[in-house]
């Protein structure tokens, strides 16, 4: 009975079905039942086998990567080492215990005396041999075709990972980790010149199934009818077939045919197509597929970013300057590689000149342009900002830095005179002693140094300066300085709060406030002979001093300049005429400032000084031209 039920395990359960009953029960005749601890190798590389297994109960593991090439390979009823010792042949693999099992056991030389007495196993063998080695030629066949299919499509690699260390590239990054955890179809939106394709190959290769294929087709050369991606009914399969559990990328998705629209919208909500069918025939049968679709856009599409499960949306180079450091060397090692060239090394102000120029064209432009740079540079050691000529703007390709020209000039704008030891130790003494030379001495200005000073060299002096200096004046304004001395005392001996600016009024009325004040001075100057009178000009300076100290001692900063000063008005208007011009760094600002100390004042960090923040409000990025500066401390 025990025999019986043997033989007929054998029969149901294991690769010797194909035996007959006489020599089933000849083998369960010699069977022995072995009960093996866990971690027990049963079949090693290079070492000949002593028997075969006959696994009953237990948990066996292979040393191969692969997974197994069916899921009954190594469950109850496998047979390991038995074709080794038919074949004389040691095993491929080490097949170990990972639980406590219990197998059957048949020596290796009972195997050779059954072989002998029943040459049906040796005849058996050779019919699974045989059936396995057509069913292998068909898998390679169809893999072949495969292969054919999907060659011109074929992404091989991820061209590079993101690189940078910005906010933006880490989180882009956490982006692309997370796309690659499933198998939800992703849009990937962004600017021309992003490498998007590249960021949906990061997101294949880094997901589970990596080892499947990734193809891209250009939506813009698909067919109306779609054969290319869906098949024909009775013909060729399409990508999506050939492809299996593979990733397809829809590059360039708004070109996509207004016919193909509806089909790729019902594949990304149903994982279903229908093959192409020629006219007349009836319809294709639908199919499913486990492929994983990422569309790559640079444009909205209403009609299908709806259908997609997830948006990564790549930021613009612009807004990732504080990368473009990173960006550049990472090209100038990989070119100067290919090339066999010595590296060059990138100067600080090419840098900056490189991170002040918004790069419509993105990544690809900053690529080309590094490389453009190289071939230019005739293998110099130093990349120059000179060879990256055309990463400036037209407005600014015959700008000339005079700080970074004449370090003297640098060094003294940032040292204690430049303005605060002209401003306390000299203007603010000078403009008292001419108010009180303008009340005091005689009232004529051929007799009155200082009204003749007032009225005929210090107003056509600053008229004249204009188109070479702009508002530099201004730092050394006298008006402001009484004004700033008055705001110290109101905040610090009398803890007087300063108010916030209200400048929605004063955007409303300050242009009517300055033009009323122009009107004024006119109307004082032709009716009472204004700039011949030195005590007249005398009470006009000090009026206009006043409306300084008064706002200074009001409200924050320098209200006054900002909005009301009726002298720096007038010089904001004339200073647009000025080549000399006051403009931040753009790439500096944006890519490596992170405390806004310029605006918001702090103390010195780096190269930048200590100070209480722009007097105006003023970001150095914003300014656009001259009318906006009037104060050094931006």
């Amino acid at each position: 009975m025990v025999e019986i039920n043997l033989v007929t395990w054998l029969q149901e359960r294991t690769a010797l079905s194909g035996l007959s009953e006489p020599v089933l029960t000849a083998i369960a005749e010699v069977i022995q039942e072995q009960i093996l601890p866990a971690n027990e190798i049963i079949a090693e590389p290079e070492k000949t086998p002593n028997g075969f297994y006959i696994l009953l109960q237990g948990q066996l593991q292979t040393s191969l990567k692969t997974t197994p090439s069916s899921p009954d390979e190594l469950s109850p009823g496998c047979t390991i080492n038995l074709r080794e010792l038919l074949l004389d042949q040691p095993p491929e693999q080490t097949i170990s215990t990972v639980t406590e099992s219990k197998l059957w056991f048949v020596p290796g030389e009972r195997v050779q005396e059954l072989v002998q007495q029943y040459p049906e196993i040796t005849q058996t063998l050779t019919r699974q041999l045989a059936q396995e080695l057509a069913e292998v030629s068909s898998a390679l066949t169809y893999e072949q075709e495969r292969q054919d299919a999907l060659r011109p499509y074929l992404v091989t690699k991820a061209k590079r990972g993101i690189v940078g260390k910005s906010r933006y590239a880490q989180r882009l990054r956490q982006q692309i980790r997370e796309a690659g955890s499933d198998r939800r179809s992703v849009y990937i939106f962004g600017e021309p010149g992003l490498e998007k394709d590249n960021i949906a190959a990061l997101i294949h290769y880094g997901s589970p199934h990596r080892q499947q294929p990734i193809v891209k087709i250009d939506c813009g050369i698909l067919q109306k009818g779609g054969a290319e991606l869906f098949g024909r009914q009775g013909g060729n399969p399409g990508l999506i077939e050939w492809l299996g559990e593979g990733t397809l990328i829809l590059n360039k998705i708004e070109e996509l045919p207004s016919e193909l629209v509806e089909a790729i919208a019902l594949l990304l909500k149903t994982s279903t197509y229908t093959p192409v069918t020629r006219e007349g025939d009836p319809t294709a049968a639908p199919k499913s597929t486990p492929a994983r679709i990422l569309a790559i856009s640079e444009k909205h599409l209403p009609a299908i970013a709806p259908h997609l499960d997830q948006t990564l949306k790549v930021p613009p180079l612009r807004v990732r300057k504080a990368d473009i450091g990173a960006q550049v060397e990472y090209y100038i090692s990989l070119y100067c590689r290919a090339k066999g060239l010595s590296k060059p090394q990138l100067t600080p102000e090419a840098l900056r000149r490189l991170q002040s120029y918004d790069f419509p064209g993105n990544i690809r432009e900053l690529q080309n342009l590094v490389e453009r740079a190289i071939v230019q540079s005739d293998c110099a050691r130093e990349l120059t900002e000179e060879i990256f000529w055309a990463a400036q703007g037209k407005k600014k390709r015959f700008r000339f830095n005079l700080l970074n020209a004449y370090p003297q000039l640098r060094h003294f704008l940032r040292s204690p005179w430049w303005p605060d030891r002209i401003n306390y130790g000299f203007t603010v003494i000078a403009f008292a002693l001419v108010i009180a030379i303008l009340f005091l001495g005689p009232q004529t200005r051929d007799r009155n140094f200082a009204l003749n000073f007032f009225w005929a060299w210090w107003w056509p002096l600053i008229l004249f300066a204009f188109p070479f200096v702009g508002r530099l004046w201004c730092a050394v304004c006298p008006f402001m300085i009484y004004g700033e001395i008055t705001q110290k005392i109101s905040e610090k001996l009398l803890k007087h709060n300063l108010k916030p600016w209200p400048r929605q009024q004063a955007e409303q009325w300050g242009g009517w406030f300055l033009f009323g004040l122009f009107t004024l001075i006119f109307l004082w100057e032709e009716l009472w002979n204004l700039e011949n009178t030195a005590y007249l000009s005398a009470w006009l300076l000090l009026l206009i001093t006043a409306g300084a100290m008064i706002c200074s001692a009001i409200f924050e900063r320098r209200f006054w300049c900002r909005y009301l000063c009726p002298i720096g008005g007038m010089n904001g208007l004339f200073a647009k005429l000025s080549m000399t011009e006051l403009r931040a760094q753009q790439g500096t600002c944006s890519a490596e400032c992170t405390t806004y100390q310029c605006y918001k004042g702090g103390p010195q960090k780096g190269e930048g000084m200590a100070t209480n923040g722009c007097p105006l409000y003023s970001h150095p990025a914003q300014l656009e031209d001259n009318r906006d500066f009037d104060t050094p401390d931006v």
